[in-house]
């Protein structure tokens, strides 16, 4: 059975949603144990478990039995297993895609299941019993979402998903090989080169646009703050709308600064009515044989059988437009709520993709949602081949295309426009009365590099009893930049102590014709260095901050042989197994904190603004408790001000900015001197 990828209007909830499943209470198995089952339920997702005590779990395991022990009284256990029974459930060995509502709602509900397990052997148990009935996409896509949110697998790491899925990141060349490896009983190391050739302009950006880190970010950002999320299944997730807009701004802001580092334009927004003119060919393929979609060049954006017209798009544009012309939306009685404030871009976020927060999903819909499966349908919008669904429909996949950043770049205009329509921040708004900014500048040279980086192929090949594991890996380049650190020098003027807020920022000096950007415009293309809170003593405050400290990223996750050592060492010894370091996936990897520059030196813009961390603050402790990054902790996010502040909103005359001593600026380089991006 052939399953049409269809993403309906409106974003539907599941319907067998509870409350109450949040504990805290402490669990009596080691996170050694959490890590190495949920490492073994992802192993080789594709065949049978490997797993001995798992295995036997599966075999005495009665799902029935513990249903009436749920919040919901059972009713998500139940009808998952009665769609099990009556052959409703999505066939193994078969593409998967969260836009797709019918396969979406059948993960939701293992999700569901698991959130509501109250202890680690049930939850275990449910997931081990569903992985053999599952479609083996579906259940990947339960299992790392329950992950992400049940208090049960606190401090468990996902294993990063290029690992789990290989064969959405790794060419289909290379996978033959790794077959072929597999079957001669010889270990292989293989390359992995970008798609497309050097004829292909976006090929000068296809290090960052295929960077496995970055997909892995996006996909994890998609888990924390999923579309489908209502407050049934758990805590509220703070300012989730805002924060929707303000990862694909960055996301465009970082993927502008790489063009100009690479002698390209900046990226033109989508237009419905235009040519796109940007194909792509991912040259990968799914698992048992379906090829990712390939979008030719030049296209006229086509209505889409099944799915939507371009007409659709255009009425929620045009519907979101009003919106923010008028200063207000209508939610779902009727009434209109005003968004010409600080809650706005919340609210706006919400409609636009759309989540289950939206006020008004059924009139607004979801404009982004639609818009991706719409892109990603572009090479058979009449359904004639009946392809598989594209990178777009994949968070996994999804910034690999560059239709995502057309996309994006369109939908971030929706927002600037809401932006522009807020007033403009006054003196006494940016002052932070007794402090002042002496100095700033950068502690080594801002160089980046490109590097080899290896990731294992295992779960790419299948297995059989009389064949050994092998040592099967592949290696792709990356970028990646030496440490520095930013040197702030810092005068309070209080008698006391007092908390600041340091929001550090950089935007490309010139755009690709060598023309400065004014101010206000690149204020908005503005990158996120970093944000933390830090106490100022009265006087002189010489603060380092070093690059791997940033708030704004996160190291690379272990590999699933590195996670395999370090859980098997800690259950042989018997200790504690500390990874808190790698829990939070979510953030930009550390590597890609700054662009790639080039020989020459790209110029940034750098600029730092120290405001009042009590005002700011949304928490206690802020200095101390290292878990917040920068999209929050567990749906919390720490500061009151909004994303982007003080640069979000528009700037007619920037000598405000030079007008307050809180506030420095200065102009760094970039470089980059081994530019060598292999070839095919």
């Amino acid at each position: 059975m052939k399953t049409l990828v269809v993403f309906a209007l409106v974003a539907a909830a599941s319907t067998y949603s509870f409350s109450g499943f949040q504990r805290d209470e402490p669990d009596a198995v080691p996170l050694a144990q959490k890590q190495h089952d949920i490492s073994s339920l992802l192993y080789k997702v594709y065949e049978p478990l490997h797993d001995a005590n798992l295995k036997t779990l599966v075999d005495t395991f009665d799902p029935e039995a513990n249903a009436s022990n749920f919040p919901d009284g059972g009713v998500a256990v139940r009808k998952l297993l009665k769609e099990l029974k009556d052959h409703k459930l999505e066939e193994k060995q078969h593409f998967f895609s969260v836009f797709n509502d019918t396969q979406r709602e059948q993960a939701l509900l293992l999700t569901n299941v698991l959130l509501q397990c109250k202890d680690w052997k049930t939850g275990i148990s449910y997931a081990a019993y569903f992985r053999k009935h599952l479609n083996e996409e579906e259940f990947i896509y339960a299992l790392y979402a329950a992950v992400r949110h049940s208090p049960l697998a606190r401090n468990v790491v996902l294993p990063p998903i290029y690992e789990i899925l290989p064969h959405f990141f790794t060419s289909a060349e290379v996978l033959q090989k790794a077959y072929r490896a597999k079957m001669t009983t010889t270990p292989g190391k293989f390359v992995t080169n970008f798609t497309g050739t050097p004829n292909n302009p976006e090929y000068r950006v296809a290090y960052f646009t295929e960077d496995i880190g970055l997909s892995t970010h996006y996909f994890n950002w998609h888990l924390d703050y999923p579309f489908w999320w209502n407050d049934t299944f758990g805590p509220h997730i703070e300012r989730k709308g805002e924060t929707f807009f303000w990862i694909h701004h960055q996301l465009n802001n970082r993927f502008d600064a790489e063009r100009l580092s690479n002698h390209l334009d900046l990226v033109q927004k989508l237009h419905w009515d235009e040519t796109l003119h940007d194909g792509f060919h991912p040259h990968t393929t799914y698992k048992y044989g379906d090829r990712f979609p390939i979008r030719p060049d030049d296209i006229h954006i086509e209505n889409v059988d099944h799915v939507a017209e371009v007409h659709d798009l255009v009425v929620l544009e045009n519907r979101v437009r009003d919106a923010i012309d008028h200063g207000y939306i209508i939610d779902k009685e009727g009434s209109k709520v005003d968004i010409t404030n600080e809650e706005g871009i919340d609210i706006l976020g919400n409609i636009i993709e759309s989540s289950l927060y939206s006020p008004n999903v059924e009139y607004y819909g979801s404009l982004n949602n639609l818009a991706h499966v719409l892109l990603g349908h572009q090479g058979d919008p009449h359904d004639k081949y009946h392809e598989a669904p594209s990178v777009l429909e994949h968070y996994e996949t999804a910034t690999r295309d560059p239709a995502f950043y057309q996309l994006h770049k369109y939908i971030d205009d929706l927002f600037r426009k809401h932006k522009d329509r807020l007033p403009p921040y006054n003196k006494e708004e940016l002052e932070f009365r007794g402090v002042a900014i002496n100095n700033i500048n950068i502690d080594g040279t801002l160089e980046t590099y490109i590097e080899d980086y290896e990731y294992s192929l295992v779960n790419a090949v299948d297995d059989k009893d009389e064949v050994e594991d092998l040592e099967i890996s592949t290696y792709i380049q990356r970028l990646k930049h030496k440490d520095f650190s930013f040197n702030i020098d810092i005068i309070n003027n209080n008698d006391g102590d007092v908390l600041s807020t340091i929001r550090i920022f950089a935007w490309p000096h010139r755009d690709s014709n060598g023309v400065i950007f004014p101010f206000n415009e690149g204020r908005w293309r503005a990158i996120e260095l970093d944000k933390f809170f830090k106490t100022l003593k009265p006087g002189e405050n010489h603060i380092v901050r070093k690059s791997v400290e940033s708030s704004v990223t996160v190291p690379d996750v272990p590999s699933i042989n590195t996670l395999h050592d370090k859980v098997e060492a800690a259950l042989t010894a018997g200790s504690d197994l500390h990874l808190e370091q790698f829990v939070s996936a979510t953030g930009l990897p550390n590597r890609l904190l700054i662009p790639k520059g080039n020989e020459a030196g790209v110029e940034l813009k750098l600029v730092v603004a120290v405001t009042d961390g009590a005002a700011d603050a949304a928490i206690n402790d802020l200095e101390t408790f290292k878990k917040f990054h920068h999209y929050g902790y567990k749906g919390v996010y720490p500061d009151k001000k909004p994303h982007g502040y003080p640069l979000d909103r528009h700037v007619p005359d920037e000598r405000i900015f030079h007008d307050i001593p809180n506030f420095a600026e200065t102009i760094v380089k970039v470089f980059n001197h081994n530019e060598h991006i292999r070839h095919h």
